[in-house]
């Protein structure tokens, strides 16, 4: 008779969740607040390999060091704004690499007046920038990674519950964000059979630096502890944990999906 004492936690550590061996490109790092960083924290703890970009030379001096500090192998400029620099990235990562096998677009933008504004009042040119960076910039993305997973590999973009039902001053990125988590179903279906699965991420509200743009944000805070059943927000390393996870090869099934993070906050009427 087998002794499940030893037998069943060996087992449980053959399936410890691991990415060693892997490379992955992180886009979206702003500050050790963003979203971005606790993901990189998390596939980093567990063996990755990792590619990270910043925006300008801005941001470079806040996003250098934590790619330092994580061994990052190459931290590079990526504004998808500006012709040839994502190119240039995915470039950098084959001459180095050869390969990827993972992708976290973790990046968003609309200008203020339109954020700040009713959907019906927002600009042409606004929103259509809004789309290019937020949601067009993935599919660009996947079209550049796609050669590099030649064996699959995971992408993982990044949304929030006003894709799905009005929040208040969440506005023009709400049917922007509902946009994104559309084309990933679609990535999802057409990557699917290369092995390259694609999921959506969806945290509670976060204070990040992109947050901070969304009007009375404090309130919507207010608001999401006291109806989340844990009564507390998520943290980026608990995005980060979760987002590992289905980065490793035990989600391997895992394709299409909308992923919560918020504590139940989105079942709740």
């Amino acid at each position: 008779m087998l002794d499940t004492v030893t037998v069943l936690p060996q087992a449980l550590a053959a399936l410890a969740p691991s990415l060693a061996g892997k490379k992955g490109l992180v886009v979206g790092i702003a500050n050790d607040q963003s979203i971005a960083w606790g993901c990189a924290k998390a596939y980093r703890a567990i063996g990755a390999d990792l590619a990270i970009t910043y925006l300008n030379e801005k941001a470079d001096r806040f996003v250098r060091p934590l790619g330092e500090e994580l061994g990052a192998e190459l931290i590079l400029q990526a504004d998808v704004t500006k012709p040839g620099e994502i190119e240039a990235v995915f470039a950098e990562i084959e001459a180095k690499w050869g390969r990827l096998d993972f992708l976290l677009h973790a990046i968003a933008f609309a200008p203020m007046a339109d954020l700040h504004g009713r959907v019906v009042d927002c600009s042409r040119d606004g929103f259509m920038l809004a789309m290019d960076v937020s949601c067009h910039s993935l599919i660009r993305m996947a079209k550049l990674a796609e050669p590099l997973m030649q064996e699959g590999g995971a992408i993982q973009t990044v949304s929030y519950l006003g894709a799905e039902k009005v929040v208040d001053n969440y506005n023009l990125m709400g049917p922007v964000k509902a946009a994104l988590e559309s084309v990933t179903r679609y990535l999802a279906a057409e990557l699917g059979p290369q092995g390259i699965r694609v999921n959506t991420l969806s945290p509670g509200p976060l204070k990040t630096r992109a947050a901070s743009g969304i009007g009375n944000f404090d309130d919507l805070i207010s608001k999401v502890i006291e109806r989340t059943p844990t009564h507390q927000l998520t943290s980026i390393d608990e995005v980060g944990a979760l987002s590992a996870f289905l980065m490793t090869d035990l989600a391997r099934s895992v394709n299409g999906e909308l992923v919560h993070i918020d504590g139940g906050y989105n079942m709740m009427a």
